[in-house]
């Protein structure tokens, strides 16, 4: 039977697997875990059937990962022909460990377990995961263990009653012999597979594209009379898998592979920098087909017309001069790597050069936890542990950074035991490596240590904020969830009732209404990440700095979204254009600005902008007709139910006495607002510890502490110290605002200011 090659799943890779459809599988007569051999034409290799994906249900497709797709001398999108596999079980088989693994004990039983059920042959090299920390190079890669002999001969299964024998000889002493190994092993394993690679396979399908098929069927080319493309530049922030995924490449291709890190060919020396990357390519040519690939290209081949020296002018005319030149290339693809795409000089980012520019960006949910399961594919998890709601927490996060977590992980498991290891001697005792495990715990901890770097310079932890912990307000709450919640929660609804989402809402009151706080509880509960930006931070001395603080901000927002951009007081940076006289005009350029990015040229997809005042007619008019800050919702002076719910909220984890009654309070503080009836509380608190801690000796304190209570006495103490800081004439203003902006009409400016004055 033949069929075609395909990447297998993360999840799966590493366990010499091959996943065939069922239809194919009744063809020809293998049931789930009996094995087949897959034969590429030159070499062979034995695994171990699974039923397919159900996506590949009739295509004719079996998935094998990058092992045994080396083993069997075939790449992605070749035939295979595979038939069923008579293979033994093996009675015992010899495994070499690394040099640098020194293990005390009996370390076979824990080998048996992991390889159990895995086809082997002598002289393989088999990917084995053995613990944490300094044993293995935990996140994903793990350590190939050489099988030295086996019994019988030949390919093998390795069962539960295996006898595993350890060599005495390291790994590195231990040959490969005859035929039959040099077939299956195929060669070393390969350092990065496709299957290391998590949450980008559009990419890495356009990256095949450009560089795989060229290399391996340039005679599609010549049919269609066209050049194969020459270079691709793989952009996009720090950490997101740009280098992996061009070493993935040159590893599955066989290609012979030269790295250039930018700034090592730099010399002082008149020439010698031109040289070294002429060199570069001449060394490639003479191994085609080869891969360059250049790390950081911008710091080698920055704008020329911006960079002030010479060396760097003369690199990039070079480095142009070596793509594009009089001589022919040959088969040699340039793989350029940065994340300051806009600083590389531009005729490099022409055809013939750069031919696809691929933006690795940030991954979503799915690539999260790709990313996860290819990190934790060597780790002894613990039970319980669920992948899938830490790749639902870890917004912003790139791979770089779920590496890190599950890095730190495995470093809290070995901190645990840490006090029962002998570390004095120079071996490991085997009991006390399989006894380890990462738990729960451990990447609870991890988690709370790393910040996600794509939004490191932006991002601010969301608090725990409920909608719970904002009391009364429903209506308020109701018209937040449909505009910020609803469109994300819901894309399906509004894209079939052709709805677009709102840009922005405006929060407006009097001060201590609960604005900030209900700012915090939709971002939390709408599951996104959140740009906190207090409005006077942007500013700046420096003419257009503060311009450029705005577009950074979303720029972040578009590549971490979906994304809640926060904006504190923003009356103080989006006053009234032609207002103000005294700051030079910044104020007046950030307005046009905050304009452009919220109903510019280029959509916002999935950014929503919340922003809080409690001076609206101070804002610029622009910013507050539709298509820009859409909704206006108005958070009141809470009425007499509502400041009910928010003595609730203040008072629930308060030791209060029979004598209190809420509803009492409630009555008695009209025209206060969420933050007085907090100082209440507070205050009410304060008075009775004050009383407790007169009264009694700081021996008796700690035994007794449990008998206080917040009694009514307290409250109407606190209510004689705390007034309420919203007057009638106050609401009256705010209420007539009210009716002057409605839900998202313009307002009229004059009349606004009017009111106020």
């Amino acid at each position: 039977m033949r069929l075609t090659v395909k990447p297998l799943k993360q999840k799966d890779a590493g366990r010499g697997l091959a996943a065939v459809d069922r239809s194919a599988m009744d063809e020809l007569g293998v049931e789930n875990g009996d094995y087949i051999v897959i034969d590429g034409g030159e070499s062979r290799a034995v695994a171990r059937v699974w039923p397919g994906y159900p996506e590949d249900g009739g295509r004719g497709v079996i998935r094998i990962d990058g092992r045994l797709r080396q083993e069997a001398d075939v790449g992605i999108d070749d035939k295979v022909s595979i038939e069923p596999a008579d293979v033994n079980p093996a009675k015992q088989v010899t495994v070499a460990l690394p040099q640098n693994l020194r293990i005390r004990g009996n370390i076979g039983p824990h080998i048996r377990d992991k390889l159990s059920g895995q086809a082997v042959t002598t002289g393989q090299n088999v990917p084995f995961s053995l613990g944490l920390g300094p044993l293995s190079t935990g996140s994903g890669q793990r350590i190939p263990l050489r099988i030295a002999d086996t019994d019988p001969d030949g390919t093998v299964v390795v069962t539960d009653s295996t006898d595993i024998q350890v060599s005495e000889k390291p790994a590195e002493q231990i040959a490969q012999s005859g035929s039959e190994a040099s077939a299956a092993a195929g060669g070393g394993t390969p350092s990065v597979t496709y299957e290391d690679i998590g949450g980008l396979d559009e990419e890495l399908e356009q990256v095949r594209e450009m560089i795989e098929l060229p290399m391996r069927h340039p005679e599609l080319f010549q049919q269609l009379g066209i050049e194969p493309p020459k270079g691709v530049l793989l952009h996009g922030p720090p950490g997101t898998g740009k280098t992996l995924m061009a070493k993935a490449v040159a590893s599955e291709i066989d290609a012979h592979f030269t790295n250039i890190s930018g700034p090592e060919i730099m010399s002082k020396y008149y020439g010698e920098s031109e040289e070294q990357l002429r060199e570069v390519f001449e060394e490639a040519e003479g191994n085609a087909p080869a891969i360059v690939f250049i790390d950081e290209i911008d710091s080698i081949a920055p704008k020329r017309g911006e960079t002030s020296g010479d060396v760097e002018r003369r690199v990039v005319a070079q480095l142009l001069s070596l793509m594009d030149g009089l001589d022919e290339r040959g088969d040699v693809i340039v793989i350029g790597a940065t994340n300051r795409v806009d600083a590389l000089d531009p005729a490099l980012r022409r055809g013939g050069r750069f031919d696809r520019e691929i933006e690795i960006g940030v991954p979503d949910k799915e690539g999260r936890k790709e990313i996860l399961q290819v990190h934790t594919r060597g780790m002894p998890l613990a039970e319980g542990i669920d992948i899938d709601r830490y790749a639902e927490n870890t917004h912003g996060f790139v791979g770089a950074d779920l590496e890190s977590l599950t890095k730190e992980a495995a470093m809290n498991a070995l901190r645990r035991i840490r006090p029962e290891l002998d570390l004095e001697q120079d071996e490991i005792d085997a009991e006390m490596l399989e006894s380890m495990s990462v738990s729960e715990a451990d990447f609870k901890d991890a988690l709370k240590g790393i910040e996600p770097s794509a939004l490191r310079e932006v991002f601010v932890e969301v608090p725990d904020v409920t909608w719970e912990s904002v009391g009364g307000l429903e209506d308020t709450k109701e018209r937040l969830r449909e505009t910020i919640q609803w469109p994300l929660d819901y894309p399906g609804v509004f894209e079939a009732m052709d709805v677009d989402a709102a840009k922005g809402v405006l929060l407006y009151g009097p001060p201590g209404t609960g604005k900030t706080l209900m700012a915090k509880a939709v971002a939390n509960e709408a599951k996104s990440n959140f740009i906190s930006i207090k409005g006077p931070e942007l500013l700046n001395k420096y003419v257009g700095e503060s311009e450029k603080g705005v577009r950074e901000v979303f720029e972040k927002a578009r590549s971490n979204a979906p994304t809640v951009i926060f904006f504190d007081e923003i009356d103080s940076i989006a006053g009234e254009r032609g207002a103000r006289m005294g700051d030079s005009g910044v104020g007046e350029r950030v307005v046009s600005q905050l304009l452009t990015e919220l109903d510019g040229l280029e959509e916002l997809e999935d950014v929503v902008v919340v922003a809080t005042t409690n001076r609206p007619d101070l804002i610029d008019t622009a910013l507050l007709r539709p298509g820009r800050l859409d909704r206006h919702v108005h958070v009141p002076v809470p009425d007499r139910d509502a400041r009910r719910a928010i003595f609730g909220v203040h008072t629930r984890d308060k030791p209060l006495a029979d004598d209190v009654d809420l509803d009492e309070l409630a009555d008695e503080t009209d025209g206060y607002v969420g933050a007085d009836i907090e100082a209440v509380c507070r205050e009410a608190s304060m008075a009775a510890t004050r009383e407790f801690i007169n009264s009694v000796s700081a021996e008796e304190a700690a035994k007794s502490v449990g008998n206080v209570r917040v009694t009514s006495g307290h409250f109407e103490e606190a209510l004689e110290e705390v007034g309420p800081s919203v007057d009638e004439d106050t609401r009256e203003r705010y209420e007539e605002l009210e009716d002057e902006l409605g839900p998202s009409q313009e307002p009229d400016e004059p009349e606004i200011s009017r009111t106020f004055q």
